[in-house]
């Protein structure tokens, strides 16, 4: 179901291997997208493959490349930027917040029992307004949204205990390192560039990134570019040697060793198996 308001675009699709196999979801792929996976669900993000014990949100931007390998009745959100404009919207809810722009893990928020019902009465809220015709039902579909989106983001900084207010300023340290990566890490290869960008030193960002992740800023920087690598080889038709320069590497004999040294396997190898 899609709705359009001008140039704004707002939809909801179940998501399932079943039902994937017959709605591809490259009409889609420019999209941002929630998607709500009940449990027991097997989903691939990325290249990775994760079994779900509980129910579980997923937020995804428009460049993750997500399949449903064993996965019923999932429901997914999706909507483009005209609709959810960043600009119009606090930086903790907009569209480049922590949430989408997560370059620590993997966003998936499982859900207890609780919030789980919570979750779902608001899906059902948003498929009951879609299928209403009325003068006020884009605002609707945006409210609940922001909704879904602020309830979120309260499930995921208790998870990673960082509710408290006095974290606030941690928080959007970590948002704006997310943020920085995802935008220079083609060009930005070491800490002390983003330590510079962000006015710290590199010891203090270290520390900070220790707040939610396991890995140092520079994995953090690495996995980013290996990740957008594997995109590249997989999604394109480039060569090793213009994906490496691409990514700031001249030498493609050395982004050979990188890529293979971090996946175990070699670029040419990691496109022949995907």
């Amino acid at each position: 179901m899609l709705k359009e308001f001008s140039y704004k675009q707002f939809g909801k699709v179940e998501f399932s291997k079943l039902t994937l196999q017959e709605k591809s979801l490259s009409s889609i792929e420019d999209h941002i997208k929630i998607l709500f996976i009940p449990k027991k669900a097997t989903i691939q993000v990325d290249f990775q493959e994760f079994k779900l014990d509980m129910d579980t949100l997923l937020f995804i931007n428009p460049k993750v490349v997500l399949k449903p390998c064993e996965t019923v009745a999932g429901q997914l959100i999706h909507f483009n930027r005209d609709f959810y404009c960043i600009q119009i919207h606090d930086q903790e809810v907009a569209c480049d917040g922590i949430l989408y722009n997560n370059v620590f893990e993997i966003p998936f928020i499982a859900l207890n029992e609780s919030q789980s019902k919570d979750v779902q009465k608001i899906i059902h809220d948003i498929q009951t307004e879609m299928e209403d015709e009325d003068a006020s039902t884009e605002e609707m579909l945006r409210t609940l949204l922001k909704f879904l989106i602020l309830k979120s983001i309260r499930i995921w900084k208790k998870q990673h205990q960082l509710a408290d207010i006095s974290q606030d300023a941690d928080v959007q340290f970590l948002r704006n390192f997310s943020k920085l990566v995802e935008q220079h890490y083609k060009t930005h290869h070491r800490v002390a560039d983003y330590a510079e960008l962000l006015f710290v030193t590199p010891k203090n960002l270290s520390k900070k990134i220790g707040l939610i992740s396991k890995s140092s800023p520079n994995e953090i920087i690495k996995d980013r570019i290996i990740l957008e690598s594997k995109r590249l080889l997989v999604h394109t038709t480039m060569t090793v040697k213009e994906i490496a320069y691409s990514l700031n590497y001249e030498d493609d004999a050395y982004f050979n060793r990188f890529f293979t040294k971090h996946t175990g396997l070699s670029p040419v190898s990691f496109r022949s198996q995907f």
